[in-house]
């Protein structure tokens, strides 16, 4: 496979990753950190890095908007839910285990 080719091919996953994730806002990004370790600002500040390789000007909060599909303030206001005792007990087992 030659490297254009490649590229298109990851560019079409992550597009359809951030699509998946824009549809299901009933997976928390704190569900996403204990199961994968990563979450939607993950992706934000990963894309806002590739930005910046390439020389692009662009802030947290625009690539958190191509992230979400619309700001985060808004996103956090419609679908954010408080964290529970037990997600946040699994999230520091996970930061635990990675000492």
């Amino acid at each position: 496979m030659d490297k254009n080719t490649q590229i298109e091919l990851e560019a079409a996953a992550f597009r359809q990753l951030v699509s998946h994730l824009q549809k299901h806002t009933e997976v928390q990004n704190i569900d996403l950190m204990i199961l994968a370790d990563f979450c939607r600002n993950c992706l934000a500040k990963w894309y806002v890095a590739a930005a910046a390789e390439r020389g692009i000007d662009m802030d947290y909060e625009q690539a958190r908007q191509v992230i979400y599909g619309m700001p985060y303030n808004e996103w956090k206001d419609k679908f954010q839910s408080e964290a529970t005792a037990e997600q946040l007990a699994a999230y520091e087992r996970k930061q635990q285990s990675k000492l």
